[in-house]
């Protein structure tokens, strides 16, 4: 099996696929409130070509997959692609990101399709903050508490929490999180807010450290560290005297871009080699051009040889990509 590495050693083999740039959410941190131009239909990948791509990756050693939007679940049938991903590598490491909203009507074919776990994305323990940062109706909090029971039952776990903490709209919710973990048996993972939102409000003072959380839940709730027996974006934890656990993506504070084995397929078929990439590569047109699997995998190599070295916040050269997340695929 060939192994893709970039040019500084890393060796790559999780990809992230985002399937849609469609979202039935308006999170702050992520998307405009009004006025989204989504991709034409014609643009989006195909499931039988998300497959064909997938196939080629695992050829090259990919062996973890996470299928991310926009909001994944508002694309048809998306357990056709769970079954195909999961046919082609019958022990892929297989997730998703999600908002929760389907999850309660889909967890269990998903499961059942060779979905392994899920990530809830869930910002605050408060409807009306909920309906703040999310800019949905405040009614959809229960629809997610829901959808997220509904993973739990259908054995897609661990299920992870993902909070993205913000100044001013709830970074005073840290211990309510820390109960959400202990009650529920799930992993919470605070991440840092990241500049990616689609308003280009991001500023560094809306930023809560994760070392600073990390401190208030250990205080209340003391904490041992968990061993990955891979790399993870989250530095884990886990409660001592009880279930559950929690996380932390400190993207902007302890940026861990030295051990990132992490590319990512847009849903309109651009392979991007890091999150903040300032440049894209055309996967679909090469596909649609009718190339074989080895042109596909010497185009893969030889752009994952150019994977950046890191994101470069917090250097004063930092470029924001062109994209925001939901764009991107989280």
């Amino acid at each position: 099996m060939a192994v893709l590495q970039d040019s500084f050693g890393r060796v790559v083999d999780d990809l992230r696929i985002s399937i849609t740039d469609r979202c039935n959410f308006r999170c702050i941190y992520c998307m405009p409130e009004h006025g989204m131009q989504w991709l034409p239909k014609k643009e989006i990948l195909s499931y039988e070509e998300i497959l064909r791509i997938a196939r080629v990756m695992f050829d090259l050693g990919v062996i973890t997959v996470r299928l991310t939007g926009g909001e994944p679940l508002v694309r048809p049938e998306m357990e056709t692609l769970v079954r195909g991903l999961h046919a082609l590598k019958p022990d892929l490491d297989l997730s998703m990101t999600t908002n929760g909203f389907f999850l309660e009507e889909k967890a269990a074919r998903l499961a059942a399709g060779g979905l392994k776990r899920v990530n809830v994305s869930l910002d605050s323990m408060h409807p009306d903050r909920f309906e703040r940062m999310v800019r949905v109706d405040r009614r959809f909090y229960t629809k997610v508490l829901e959808g997220l029971d509904a993973a739990l039952a259908a054995g897609l776990g661990p299920v992870k929490v993902n909070v993205v903490l913000m100044k001013g709209y709830n970074e005073d919710e840290v211990l309510d999180f820390a109960r959400l973990a202990r009650d529920r048996d799930v992993q919470v993972r605070f991440i840092e807010f990241m500049p990616l939102d689609a308003e280009g409000g991001w500023t560094r003072d809306l930023v809560v450290p994760g070392d600073d959380v990390f401190r208030q839940i250990h205080r209340v709730y003391p904490l041992e560290p968990v061993v990955e027996p891979h790399p993870e974006p989250a530095t884990r934890f886990r409660f001592r005297d009880g279930r559950g656990g929690v996380g932390f993506i400190n993207s902007v504070t302890e940026p861990f871009c030295s051990s990132c084995n992490r590319m990512r397929l847009t849903a309109d078929g651009q392979i991007r080699t890091c999150l903040f990439s300032t440049r894209e590569h055309d996967v679909k047109s090469l596909l649609r051009a009718g190339a074989t699997d080895a042109e596909l995998k010497r185009f893969i190599t030889r752009l994952v040889w150019t994977k950046e070295p890191g994101h470069r916040i917090n250097e004063p050269d930092f470029i924001r990509p062109d994209r925001s997340m939901s764009a991107i695929g989280g």
